[in-house]
This record gives structure tokens, C-alpha cells and sequence, in this order.
């Protein structure tokens, strides 16, 4: 387990304002696992057609990518593949058309995306192999969304609260 270091500071943010019971941690982790299984169950073919065609496009058909989970948590977080494979070098040179704010980043229509990522983000497709991340215990069904190590140096103390709880698929 690798940990992004954060400073007194920081941590001090993290601290919760109350304590969460014993059940409240049980049944939300039970939660995550039945929505979890559910959810891989029923994703699984829609998982195979896709994986075919972007496949087909060439390539891999998985992505994974290193993001920041709670209390600063390292973890590797698995999407379908909806960009070219060079996205991430690329990036560097799109960073002046970033339509957010803080450490986040967003383009409307990113050249990265490939033709069948666009129509899978769309639906939000590219999203349902994370259901493995809730099964593993890295994500939540619920919570907000999981950055990246190179967002976190650009997070206010506003934004670094999103530490203090497991990261969710549903971004909220």
C-alpha cells in the first residue's frame, strides 16, 4: 500500500467532526459489496460486446490508472479504454484548454477520445469495470470522485475533504 504524503495540515482537514458506529461502517461496506456483485453480474455482457469493439479499434480494451482514494490511499482505479492509447502523454499539451478549476481537468470534445469511447461515455459505460473496485474495497457505490497524485498538489483545503471519504463510481 503506497500513501500520498500529506502534512499536519492537511490531515488535520481530514479529521471527521463525528464518530461513525460500527454498523453504519458494516452495513455501508455491505452495501458496497451486494452493489458491487450486482453490478459486475449485470455488466458482464455489455462488458464483453464493448471489450470487442474496442478491441476492434485496437489496443487494450482495459485502462487502469493510479488515483488518490481515502486518507490519501493509492490505489489502481479500471475503466474501459475510451481514449487513444498515448492519452496521458498528450495530455501535457491540452492543458490550456482545461474548462475546470483546482486540480480537476476537462476538455468538451477531447481529440483523445476514440469514436466508440465517445459513444460509451456517453452512457457512462467506460465506468462499470470500478465495480471491481468496490468489491476490492478501494471505491464506494457512493462518494465523490477519486483524483489523480498530479491534481492533489493543485487541491485547496476545500477540495483535499474529498480525502476524508471512500471515493464513489457515482461522483457525488
Amino acid at each position: 500500500m503506497r500513501l500520498v504524503r500529506i502534512d499536519e495540515h492537511q490531515r488535520e482537514n481530514l479529521n471527521q467532526p463525528y464518530s461513525e458506529s460500527l454498523f453504519y461502517h458494516v452495513s455501508k461496506r455491505a452495501m458496497d459489496i451486494s452493489g458491487g456483485l450486482l453490478g459486475l453480474v449485470l455488466s458482464a455482457v455489455p462488458i464483453l460486446v464493448l471489450a470487442y469493439w474496442i478491441k476492434k479499434d485496437g489496443g487494450c480494451i482495459f485502462y487502469s490508472q493510479k488515483r488518490v482514494g481515502k486518507n490519501g490511499k493509492v490505489f489502481t482505479m479500471y475503466k474501459l479504454r475510451s481514449m487513444v492509447l498515448n492519452a496521458d502523454d498528450l495530455k501535457d499539451e491540452l492543458l490550456e484548454k482545461n474548462e475546470l478549476h483546482g486540480g480537476m481537468f476537462k476538455i468538451k470534445d477531447d481529440p483523445r477520445v476514440t469514436e466508440i469511447g465517445r459513444k460509451i461515455r456517453h452512457y457512462s459505460l467506460d465506468e462499470m469495470p470500478q465495480f471491481w473496485n468496490v468489491l476490492k474495497g478501494d471505491m464506494s457505490l457512493v462518494g465523490p470522485r477519486p483524483c489523480l497524485e498530479r491534481e492533489l498538489d493543485k487541491y485547496t483545503d476545500y477540495d483535499r475533504q474529498r480525502l476524508a471519504v471512500k471515493p464513489g463510481i457515482s461522483g457525488l
